[in-house]
């Protein structure tokens, strides 16, 4: 038996007996800090991340350029995720996590700066979007495996699945308020005042992160990075429950989760609204979000996995829905529950990699899982958005979905240690 399956076989033990509270993880000071960094700092991203959709989905004529456009916005987000999360994560194994994202928020400050300062000059054309875009998911890629990778280090063991969805609700929560922002701010004064607040607001991040105390670093091996790349690869794919669960994360990443790419062209395009329209219904998806990342934070339970295929199966058939329909209004109750469903998808994921993954190979797994949303998403708009082009955006959903379905319908069947997880 090798280091890496020695390293497996350790790891393959059932997720503990829960017996933390709700809010418990607010009683240590330094997962406070960070929490609260990440939920000012999240307002700016969504607000942005709201701005940008609609800026590039109203440079398209139609639906289909529309859909293609911020496919390619999404290619541009995949290429250099892919490439950087293997390093990311060994870089967040190997090194103390507070200089990494004082860095890293310091960069997504500057390049929001930037992006503003283009809108502002009306030089953001297309392909200036796409570099500026490219650079800020580099600068996710390192960020997120050490901020998640943090949060089962500031708290007891039994918080951790409270922690966690306390994180993912740092995160969800200002996307019920960013949104609304986005679409006032872009209503009164345009696109680039969203990109100036999203700079602002990182700031937040960095004060927070100046008053952590440091960590040390949770490896201290140093072999090669491509050696302990390869080392986390068979660690995941030798592990009987977490191979599956990053199997559908790949899944649902290429074929659902690209919705909310796509959403800005569904909605300029389908519905027909506006920008308030558009925030409107992105708010609606903030609102299950929330509800999802709530569940997974105030919801012990010894058996994640039936939350995680329930989650899934929502979120597939909720976005088979959404293709059905183009009342505003029925989107958006069908929008509640699509975030509903994938954020507790997500969640529920996040919280067994983090439970059975050993600390020295945390880093590793949470970079493999942010490589999958943070690259494979916007890949899988990338797909959707090119197969739209020269289809129906509508049909794709629904197919997509009901693909989606089957495959974890299967995949939860079929594998009985997966189940008990």
């Amino acid at each position: 038996m090798n280091a890496a399956e020695k390293k497996v076989a350790a790891a393959e033990r059932p997720v503990p007996n829960p017996q933390g509270s709700f809010l418990g993880p607010f009683r240590y000071r330094d997962f406070t800090l960070l929490w609260s960094g990440l939920f000012v700092g999240n307002i700016g991203t969504w607000i942005q991340f709201t701005a940008l959709g609609y800026y590039v989905a109203k440079l398209a004529p139609n639906v289909g350029i529309g859909s293609f456009y911020i496919g390619l916005l999404g290619a541009s987000r995949m290429i250099p995720v892919l490439i950087a999360s293997p390093f990311a994560g060994v870089v967040a194994d190997r090194y103390p996590r507070r200089p990494i994202l004082l860095s890293t928020n310091i960069m997504t400050a500057i390049l929001a700066v930037l992006l503003s300062t283009a809108l502002f000059t009306h030089t953001a054309s297309l392909p200036v979007i796409l570099i500026i875009s490219a650079f800020q998911a580099a600068t996710q890629s390192f960020d997120a495996p050490a901020r998640q990778s943090w949060v089962p280090l500031l708290v007891p063991r039994e918080l951790i699945g409270n922690a966690i969805g306390l994180n993912s609700f740092g995160f969800n929560a200002p996307s019920v308020v960013g949104p609304p922002i986005a679409g006032i701010l872009i209503n009164s004064f345009g696109v680039a005042p969203c990109m100036s607040l999203n700079a602002i607001v990182k700031f937040a991040v960095v004060i927070a992160i100046i008053f952590m105390k440091p960590s040390p670093a949770s490896s201290k091996a140093r072999t090669s990075f491509g050696s302990a790349i390869i080392e986390g690869i068979r660690f995941i794919y030798g592990h009987s429950v977490l191979r599956w669960i990053y199997l559908m994360l790949i899944v649902t990443a290429l074929s659902v989760r690209s919705y909310s790419f796509l959403l800005p062209a569904y909605a300029v395009h389908v519905l027909h609204t506006d920008a308030g329209g558009l925030s409107g219904l992105m708010a609606a998806t903030g609102i299950g979000a929330v509800g999802g990342a709530l569940l997974i934070a105030a919801v012990n339970v010894k058996r994640r996995a039936v939350i995680w295929f329930v989650s899934g199966l929502m979120a597939s058939l909720g976005v088979s829905a959404l293709g059905v329909t183009d009342s505003y209004v029925l989107a958006a109750i069908v929008l509640t529950f699509v975030g509903l469903g994938t954020q507790s998808f997500a969640g529920s994921s996040n919280v067994l990699v983090q439970m059975l993954a050993p600390d020295d190979m945390r880093g590793r797994a949470i970079s493999v899982y942010s490589m999958v949303l943070l690259g494979l998403v916007p890949g899988g708009a990338l797909v959707i958005g090119t197969i739209a082009r020269f289809s129906d955006l509508r049909m794709v959903f629904v197919w997509s979905g009901l693909l989606c379905a089957c495959m974890g319908i299967w995949t939860f069947c079929a594998h009985p240690k997966l189940r008990a997880s």
